[in-house]
């Protein structure tokens, strides 16, 4: 089975109804403070659901090939838009807040900077050549209403860093399936995918964590990110038990799994003001 195809069976919100359900991933991010998340995500966002996989019963090799409605496309890049808005925005406040960032790690931040705003360049530019009016940027609030102080406490910006970069990887996993009906668009959110997961493992090493995902709450990180990591404790992949052959945590870590959207909205919302 072509894997795309299998991740975009696996990013119907369905997936998480045996490890993780749904609601108690947005449960977690209500405990956080803020109720209001989901309501608070632009255009719709949070209502967004993966596109389910529907048999062809004509052609049997195509059993896992889905309906591609051109909102669905549109849809996966105006998300990952608000993502990308969401990181670039955040690396442009910490770098130019003096004192913030240590010396020797204002190199690493200056260069992943960089690349968020690339992105958000490519995105935008996509959206428009579909005939899409890019979403405009948010309006954030990186304290979530004072819960956090990410601009005073290097460990604070670190930890948020991490949450964002999981974040994004996980979530560019759940669109594939909704942005393989244009082929030039699936190989470039790949390539973006790839570099989000070499962010992501930068900055879980700046913090003294492995590189991978661990078993828990993503490692050292408080109980307000816990949505960000719901279900990667699964260990069952494509009807095989990584945990028979492995063990718990070495079959967990072996896989990352993916972010539906209406959940990676509902975390953005969170600094969305």
């Amino acid at each position: 089975m072509n894997i795309l195809r299998l991740l975009d069976k696996l990013s119907d919100d369905n997936f998480f109804s045996k490890e993780a359900s749904r609601s108690d991933a947005i449960a977690s991010i209500a405990n956080f403070g803020k109720n209001t998340a989901l309501a608070a995500v632009p255009f719709g966002l949070g209502a967004m659901l993966s596109t389910p996989a529907k048999a062809d019963n004509t052609n049997p090799s195509k059993i896992f090939a889905p309906t591609f409605l051109a909102s669905a496309l549109t849809d996966a890049l105006q998300l990952a838009l608000t993502l990308e808005y969401l990181e670039d925005e955040f690396y442009r406040m910490g770098l130019s807040k003096s004192g913030l960032i240590p010396s020797d790690d204002r190199t690493v931040f200056m260069q992943i900077s960089k690349h968020e705003t690339a992105h958000v360049a490519f995105l935008k530019s996509t959206l428009t050549s579909l005939g899409e009016l890019p979403t405009n940027k948010p309006t954030f609030d990186f304290t979530v209403s004072g819960n956090f102080s990410p601009f005073t406490d290097y460990n604070q910006f670190l930890i948020l860093a991490q949450a964002f970069e999981d974040t994004g990887v996980r979530a560019y996993k759940g669109q594939a399936g909704n942005v393989m009906s244009n082929k030039q668009v699936l190989q470039a959110a790949l390539q973006i995918h790839s570099v989000e997961a070499r962010h992501a493992s930068q900055v879980r090493r700046m913090r003294a964590n492995k590189g991978w995902i661990e078993l828990g709450n993503g490692g050292n990180m408080p109980t307000a990110t816990d949505a960000v990591y719901a279900g990667e404790e699964n260990t069952n992949q494509a009807g095989f038990n990584t945990a028979n052959a492995f063990g718990a945590a070495a079959g967990s870590a072996a896989y990352d799994e993916v972010l539906s959207g209406s959940d990676a909205a509902a975390i953005a919302g969170l600094f969305i003001v």
